[in-house]
């Protein structure tokens, strides 16, 4: 059990798959260390949540991923001696079962903020998704200075440190890159872990359109931070 440590769940309808998310991440991190964010869900994802043992902080409508994970952060902020935050998606694509091997560079590498790399193993990951991985992650790296296998991936252990004080000005997909824009601007030892990605009958909730234009529009401001 990794009692020093939080989890921060970002969700949108996705009432058919939290509860089991929420009770495989809670046989690693106690249930009073977990948050789901609700983003305005219209199918009962929250009361699921909430039947499943877990504090659940509700949207008053859909904000978008960015919204909800400076909240789940603000919250995790106020609780005495959690060290890290893990992040992850509420629809079952992560193995909460894998945590133990973001603790591993976060204690002994001194590591600030690790991240889940599917790019080890792309079978399965459909094709637009590769290409478009790829190349948000070469743009951000560069951004960064530093190397990012997978600057898409959700699925994080941030320390509590080096998210206080750390002001986000985006809202939705691209507030995980801005992130680790401002990590790396403040110093932050960035480290991938190859994880594996379950696929199942989720959809992405990705706009091709509006997102892209939002990630450009962030690597742009990205320059005069």
């Amino acid at each position: 059990m990794l009692d020093r440590f939080g989890a921060v769940i970002p969700a949108y309808n996705e009432a058919a798959h939290i509860a089991g998310v929420v009770r495989r991440v809670s046989e690693m991190i106690p249930p009073s260390n977990i948050v789901v964010v609700d983003d305005g869900s219209t199918d009962g994802t929250a009361e699921a949540a909430e039947d499943a043992g877990v504090r659940v902080l509700r949207n008053p409508g859909n904000l978008g991923k960015g919204t909800s994970l400076a909240a789940g952060y603000g919250l995790m902020l106020e609780r005495e001696g959690i060290e890290g935050i893990f992040t992850l998606d509420a629809d079952g694509q992560h193995d909460p079962a894998e945590m133990p091997r973001f603790i591993e560079p976060f204690r002994n590498r001194h590591a600030d903020l690790v991240i889940g790399s599917r790019m080890a193993d792309t079978r399965g990951m459909p094709l637009i998704r590769r290409m478009t991985n790829r190349l948000t992650s070469a743009v951000i790296s560069h951004r960064a200075g530093c190397r990012i296998d997978d600057t898409q991936s959700g699925y994080r252990l941030i320390r509590s440190s080096l998210l206080r004080g750390m002001t986000l000005v985006t809202k939705r997909f691209d507030t995980e890159s801005e992130i680790l824009i401002r990590a790396s601007r403040r110093g932050a030892m960035i480290v991938s872990v190859p994880v594996r990605t379950i696929y199942g009958d989720e959809r992405s909730k990705i706009h091709p359109l509006k997102d892209t234009c939002r990630f450009l529009r962030l690597v742009i401001r990205s320059f005069f931070w």
